[in-house]
């Protein structure tokens, strides 16, 4: 379970970045939306998958006064869309 919950918060992360304007956000802003989705996790467990995010390259990540900033990259859109596919990554529906 503890697998499908973390594929899960990190698709959300993606997601949610690909709508944002500037397709960017900071680490308070991704644990409202993860809550809005289910998923009520620490700010330590926000950081760590914005962190592993940024090691795959979907992501890139930026220190502003302690937080954490995070901006989606051309591979994280493709993953969030369905377009490519990252093990660790739960892979979205179709759109209907």
């Amino acid at each position: 379970m503890h697998k499908i919950m973390q594929e899960d918060r990190r698709l959300v992360i993606l997601r949610s970045l690909n709508e944002m304007g500037g397709y960017e956000a900071n680490e308070s802003i991704i644990n409202q939306c993860l809550e809005t989705y289910g998923h009520n996790v620490s700010r330590d467990t926000v950081r760590s998958e914005l962190a592993w995010l940024d090691e795959q390259q979907l992501i890139s990540v930026r220190d502003v006064s302690g937080y954490m900033v995070a901006k989606l990259t051309a591979r994280g859109a493709d993953v969030a869309s369905g377009k490519a596919t990252v093990p660790g990554v739960k892979k979205p529906r179709p759109s209907l």
